[in-house]
């Protein structure tokens, strides 16, 4: 059963919120954080993306780096930029996008959760970006990305919530990058515990975004446990930065392929390679996005293509082979473009859908020679993918919107 914890949130002042809070520090490169905070001396990218502190652009993963994001980070706290809660609490964090809201739980979950795999994952690792968050981590003494959960919906929390939600005040409300953001704070210790005793009775949380720095916070933890094994249990070190939404609050957009170059073959052969695999007609409307799943749009040589499998192609009781990701890599992909790896083959690039299909034929114009417009992967293929403790391929979900870094930090000691 989940463990949830309420905590003390270093956060920032109320009317320097919507200056501090930036997009997560892994959906951009240097470059762009750079131009990201210009004239703004208080974005958290400063803290999240300190190489653009350099005149000459650091490597981000140098020593120095992380010792300026712990500067930066220091000096905001002394100078009052971030307050520290004087009572733990949890926090209600509600983004409206489109019209359409999410709303999450902002609280510290366990390690021993995630450890015990009562936290669900879906996806591998990579060591190196592991070892980035985890030096981030040590260098703030705190967890200052939050982990993006769900858990199946359950109707009184979710009443809890939106009831403490439409009957309060927020602490913050502004926009930023096209979203509201507005957070609520529930210092009433009595709904704090009947929370944490209603997630007691959740069987499992699973992560959507967040993995590399799930893993980080946990290995820092297990990490400080062997340097305090006095501790108390309920120790911050043993509990990592996390939003909690339920899956019914949840989109998914699509996330679209581009790859470099057709393998050696001529467009004509690729077709007819295609063909074999699947039933290939012109487009009913271009650009074309998939309206269903087991469907694809494919961009080459100026024209859009819709792409069905034949049936005996799509495998009927396994979670993971059924997804349209695993179809389009284990069909077309794999055996025709010879991307054998998506993860490490630099011919494929990967796009988020919020960017829309324009932006595939751009770059086809520009650097590609294909492009494949998906249908987006469902949350509950995540969770089904999750329960049976697989691993979505490479680049299955892109959830939107993002979750804002700095607004919420969790620290250490």
């Amino acid at each position: 059963m989940a463990v949830i914890k309420p905590f003390r949130a270093v956060r920032p002042r109320q009317d320097l919120a919507h200056q501090i809070a930036a997009l997560p520090y892994d959906v951009m490169d240097s470059v762009e954080a750079k131009e990201m905070v210009k004239g703004n001396e208080y974005s958290f990218l400063r803290i999240d993306r300190a190489e653009i502190n350099f005149p000459e652009m650091a490597d981000p993963h140098e020593e120095r780096v992380y010792a300026k994001a712990g500067e930066i980070f220091n000096r905001m706290m002394a100078e009052g930029q971030f307050i520290q809660e004087k009572q733990d609490a949890f926090y209600i964090y509600r983004q409206i996008m489109d019209g359409r809201a999410q709303t999450g739980l902002v609280c510290c979950a366990s390690i021993d959760d995630y450890e015990n795999n009562i936290i669900k994952k879906h996806e591998f690792t990579r060591p190196d970006k592991e070892i980035d968050r985890i030096n981030h981590i040590k260098a703030l003494d705190a967890q200052s990305g939050p982990i993006f959960q769900t858990y199946l919906d359950r109707a009184e929390i979710n009443a809890i919530i939106n009831d403490w939600a439409n009957s309060r005040k927020p602490v913050y409300q502004f926009t930023a990058h096209g979203v509201e953001q507005i957070v609520w704070i529930i210092d009433d210790q009595a709904v704090v515990q009947k929370l944490v005793d209603l997630f007691a009775e959740v069987d499992y949380l699973y992560i959507a975004d967040g993995h590399h720095r799930s893993s980080a916070a946990v290995q820092v933890g297990l990490e400080m446990r062997r340097l305090y094994p006095d501790a108390p249990a309920d120790a911050e070190f043993n509990y990592f930065l996390s939003v909690l939404f339920p899956a019914g609050d949840l989109k998914i957009w699509p996330y679209n392929r581009l790859v470099a170059d057709l393998a050696g073959a001529k467009p004509e052969e690729f077709l007819a390679r295609v063909a074999e695999r699947f039933t290939v007609m012109p487009a009913p409307v271009s650009p074309f996005e998939p309206r269903e799943r087991q469907t694809f749009g494919m961009y080459l040589e100026g024209k859009w293509y819709k792409l069905i499998p034949k049936p005996e192609l799509i495998p009927t009781d396994d979670p993971i082979g059924r997804l349209d990701v695993a179809i389009l890599q284990n069909n077309l992909l794999g055996p025709i473009l010879k991307i054998d790896d998506p993860r490490t083959d630099g011919r494929i690039d990967f796009v988020g859908g919020i960017r829309g299909v324009k932006e595939l034929e751009r770059r086809v114009a520009e650097d590609m020679t294909v492009a494949f417009s998906m249908y987006p992967t469902a949350i509950e293929d995540v969770i089904s993918v999750a329960d049976s403790d697989g691993v979505m391929p490479p680049k299955s979900t892109w959830f939107e919107p993002k979750l804002l870094s700095g607004l919420f930090i969790h620290k250490l000691k």
